[in-house]
């Protein structure tokens, strides 16, 4: 049978851009002192699809009724959401034994995000004090594994996921995909922050070419890099107002993590100075290999100083954070449609 000119033209014709679902997680907007149904009304006037619920505080608690309540209302509003914990590695300086075993602590949090219709649970392992010795990263690794291979049946049942976050310049991407492996990938994957590898010496688009066929959700802000006497400055920024890439960042993601959320999580601050040209300092990274270093290096060498924010008094910060956050969405939604256009 003969082809139309029409059916080759639609063959012919490129295929949409990949499309992401656009979320904030609430970190971004933590001095608020919101109810979580204020938290997803604000979202809900600014267009976002995925709310993320990063920790136990933004949600208002466990207690069932309570989670019913907000899951409705965000049904209401059309969003979806997802929801989080902190450390659940035992041997973390992070980790809050008062609040239980690691393994009791996500139980609780298997429950809830069932009852609040997430399907993640986004924890973490701790930060960079974790990467020192005796321990360093790799013991609390060996930890967190444990954790999470002894709750593997409950959360397989009960049809969720694990997303551990790189945070706080805790774990660089091949020791995250390390741990996710290791614990078991089918229900075990990486909530993907763009702004934690320059805390972890670490290029952030390395981060995420090595992670992307582990994420399961997101994190999202723009750094600023640049070098200094002793080593490298990071300073955390708006989206669009860094210099590590931020646009080829998201554009990648879209086309790696498809159907994924792309959170924003604001957090602007000043800069920290990394003193890796100092001996002592490697203890944390005796494995990092040469060549990943040096694409840091890279992104160092191409950035210039510059001022740290103005510091904000404590009565201003949830403005300052509602506006920064507020920047960053309208920076990122242009961005998006650019993407999408393309």
């Amino acid at each position: 049978m003969a082809t139309s000119l029409g059916a080759l033209a639609s063959s012919a014709s490129p295929a949409p851009a990949p499309r992401v679902k656009f979320g904030v997680d609430l970190f971004s907007i933590r001095s608020q002192k919101w109810t979580p149904f204020q938290y997803l009304d604000y979202c809900a006037k600014h267009g976002v699809e995925v709310v993320h619920f990063s920790e136990i505080r933004f949600i208002g608690g466990l207690e069932e009724e309570h989670l019913k309540r907000v899951r409705a209302h965000a049904e209401k509003l059309g969003i979806e959401i997802e929801i989080g914990m902190m450390s659940i590695c035992p041997t973390s300086k992070m980790f809050r034994a008062a609040d239980g075993t690691a393994e009791e602590q996500l139980t609780r949090m298997i429950r809830a995000a069932n009852v609040v219709g997430s399907k993640i649970i986004r924890c973490v392992l701790g930060s960079s004090a974790d990467r020192q010795p005796p321990l360093g990263i790799e013991g609390n690794i060996e930890s967190t594994v444990k954790v999470l291979r002894a709750v593997r049946s409950r959360v397989m049942d009960a049809g969720l996921k694990i997303a551990i976050e790189n945070h706080a310049g805790d774990m660089q991407a091949r020791e995250m995909k390390m741990l996710i492996e290791e614990a078991g990938k089918d229900f075990v994957g990486a909530c993907l922050d763009s702004g934690n590898p320059v805390w972890a010496i670490e290029d952030p688009h390395l981060t995420l070419e090595t992670l992307a066929p582990y994420v399961l959700t997101s994190h999202v802000r723009d750094s600023a890099v640049w070098a200094t006497p002793n080593g490298a400055a990071v300073a955390w920024t708006r989206m669009g107002e860094g210099n590590i890439g931020i646009d080829d960042y998201v554009r990648k993601y879209a086309e790696l993590c498809p159907g994924k959320a792309l959170s924003l999580e604001i957090i602007v601050t000043g800069p920290r100075e990394f003193n890796y040209h100092d001996p002592k300092f490697w203890e944390a990274y005796r494995n990092m290999p040469a060549w990943e270093f040096a694409r840091f290096v890279a992104l160092v060498q191409k950035g210039t100083p510059r001022p740290a924010p103005p510091r904000v008094p404590r009565e201003d910060a949830a403005a300052r954070e509602r506006e920064d956050l507020e920047v960053s969405i309208a920076y990122t939604k242009e961005l998006l449609k650019k993407i999408a256009s393309t």
